[in-house]
């Protein structure tokens, strides 16, 4: 170890021994403190509004509509849903008890961890960093935020915003590429949110497992829209196009393949083609100019894409919508895709971006054949008007998240769990969800005074002792 990444790392370890002495000192802290901070951090951030539409814009051209909606209304939310509901949340839960307990009075308790470190990802910099703080926050704990260096404008904005609002023993912020997190995961946290690939999140659920420091990870994977002939296409066409190419196709829960009923896969391409152009272009025409649509973070990663879009038609692949690329601006068009191979890269790993394959299914044994032939994803969408249909593809196929009939919209819902499967994910986030991620559920058994129960299992085992056993074994 350098001698400038030595001192790199006294300095992580002498903020993350601050928090630790805060975080002793939150456990006494009254209720209403947290909600104090909370609602001023909600106050703060709208006052910012602007700021955080600059950073974002300046990092990839988010539209400021798309960034209000995407990435400041989910953190609102979360500290309005957290501001109404604390209390309760926190309040010791009552146990009941079984005959066996006579004499006892049980409960769990919420007691905050300690201290968190937050690792954000880059594809919604504010609303996966301040999302999750707000959750651990309400908990009682402190937390050290690592954004991602990928988008160096809004890391820069959350770093400022934090120190303009945050006492640096309660919230801080460490800036920096794959060395400063590899840094940061050495330290023994006791809690670890990660937001991102599952590649990653296997090295940090690794680094995790030597502190035993529980993690939630936000992974991703390869999410399908199932479409069949009932489906209204028209609407469909309509949520698909949103929830695909919102952000550029950046985003974990979109889809990422499309499985339509063969009967209907051209009259789902056309309107789908139609509804890109009405959404994200100008004047019906989807060009670079257009102020409606983000651009790919970088060059790094439009390559990637370029390679995957290249694959695919090296292999076979019709373009069914296409338009400009350019990666000077990092800008690709929306591309549907149909006669996709299964052994091409887009069918393989997630796309992450605006590149959607179109595959036609017959039946749906078909339809579950191929899901369950990929890991679980972290979201799975169902269109169709057929109860029966729905109700085949929730019970014989895993995901994190279902949206019948509707796309992405339910990552916002404030009362339902976010997170993944397996390797898209472990833990869930959001409201109620978010606040036990960080908690420690304490369970607490309290003996009443005098005789109890519990003496007549206790040693000696006479004849008599054996008979009740015997009897509870039975009975209760």
């Amino acid at each position: 170890m350098t001698a400038d990444v030595s001192i790199d790392f006294q300095r992580l370890t002498d903020s993350f021994e601050k928090h630790k002495k805060r975080s002793l000192l939150l456990r006494n802290e009254p209720l209403n403190e947290r909600k104090r901070r909370i609602s001023g951090f909600e106050g703060f951030l709208m006052k910012n509004r602007d700021r955080i539409a600059e950073a974002l814009g300046k990092d990839f051209k988010k539209p400021k509509t798309e960034s209000d909606v995407s990435e400041l209304y989910p953190v609102l939310t979360e500290i309005r849903h957290a501001l109404a509901h604390l209390e309760e949340w926190s309040a010791p839960q009552k146990i009941d008890a079984p005959l066996t307990y006579l004499g006892t009075r049980s409960e769990v308790r919420y007691e905050p961890k300690g201290v968190c470190l937050i690792i954000a990802p880059w594809n919604f910099p504010i609303n996966l960093c301040f999302g999750p703080l707000i959750s651990c926050l309400a908990a009682g704990n402190t937390a050290i935020i690592k954004p991602s260096e990928m988008t160096p404008h809004t890391s820069r904005l959350i770093s400022d915003l934090v120190k303009e609002f945050f006492e640096e023993d309660l919230v801080t912020v460490v800036e920096g590429g794959q060395n400063v997190s590899e840094q940061l995961l050495e330290l023994p946290f006791d809690h670890i949110f990660f937001t991102g690939s599952p590649a990653v999140g296997k090295l940090v659920m690794k680094a995790a497992a030597e502190n035993l420091t529980s993690v939630t990870l936000e992974l991703g994977g390869k999410s399908p829209a199932i479409i069949d002939a009932s489906a209204n296409i028209s609407d469909t066409a309509k949520r698909i196009a949103f929830g695909k190419f919102l952000n550029n196709g950046q985003t974990c829960i979109a889809p990422d393949y499309v499985l339509v009923e063969e009967s209907v896969q051209q009259k789902f391409v056309e309107a789908l083609k139609i509804e890109i152009q009405k959404m994200f272009g100008q004047n019906g025409v989807l060009t670079e100019a257009s102020p409606h649509y983000a651009r790919i973070v970088n060059r790094k990663h439009f390559d990637r894409l370029n390679k995957i879009l290249r694959d695919a038609i090296d292999k076979g692949a019709k373009v069914e919508s296409s338009g400009p690329m350019n990666s000077e601006t990092n800008f690709i068009h929306p591309v549907v895709l149909s006669n996709v191979a299964p052994n091409s890269l887009a069918m393989q790993d997630e796309i992450f971006g605006p590149i959607l394959p179109v595959i036609p299914f017959k039946s749906v044994e078909q339809v579950t054949y191929l899901v369950n032939g990929k890991p679980k994803p972290l979201a799975l969408y169902i269109f169709s008007s057929r109860k029966s249909f729905q109700e085949k593809i929730l019970l014989e196929t895993s995901a994190g998240s279902v949206g019948i009939n509707e796309c992405v919209l339910q990552f916002t819902h404030p009362n339902l769990p976010f997170g993944g499967v397996n390797s898209s994910g472990i833990g869930k986030s959001h409201g109620r969800y978010g606040f036990l991620a960080f908690s420690n559920e304490k369970p607490v058994l309290k003996q009443k005074r005098g005789f109890a129960i519990s003496y007549l299992l206790h040693p000696p085992y006479t004849n008599f002792r054996q008979k009740l056993v015997s009897l509870m074994l039975k009975w209760f």
